[in-house]
């Protein structure tokens, strides 16, 4: 019984801290800096943001808002495009089969 006392325990612990990461934000930033006889060759900047959707666009971050491949709207013009794509390779074939009707 206390076995299962302290994992009911520990799990609803962890939903806590989950719960205020979430609705806080948690930010975790490193830098990795790799160079030889003091010559820097490679930095690689790390930047990390745990946080609700709603905390995010509190502290404005939005991007995937903005960002054309994350939008409907991006997808809506990729449709258009394809089936003007798709019209276009159709009126070639249909002008190349009867091309090839008239040679024949």
């Amino acid at each position: 019984m206390s076995q299962q006392m302290q994992t009911s325990s520990n799990s609803s612990n962890i939903v806590e801290v989950l719960e205020k990461i979430l609705d806080k934000g948690v930010v975790i930033a490193g830098d990795i800096k790799i160079g030889l006889a003091d010559v820097e060759l490679l930095t690689i900047k790390i930047r990390l943001i745990v946080a609700s959707v709603d905390k995010a666009k509190e502290i404005g971050m939005d991007w995937w808002e903005t960002d054309s491949y994350f939008s409907s709207k991006h997808t809506e013009k990729l449709e258009h495009k394809n089936d003007e794509l798709l019209e276009r390779i159709n009126n070639l074939e249909r002008s190349l089969a009867a091309k090839n009707e008239q040679e024949s």
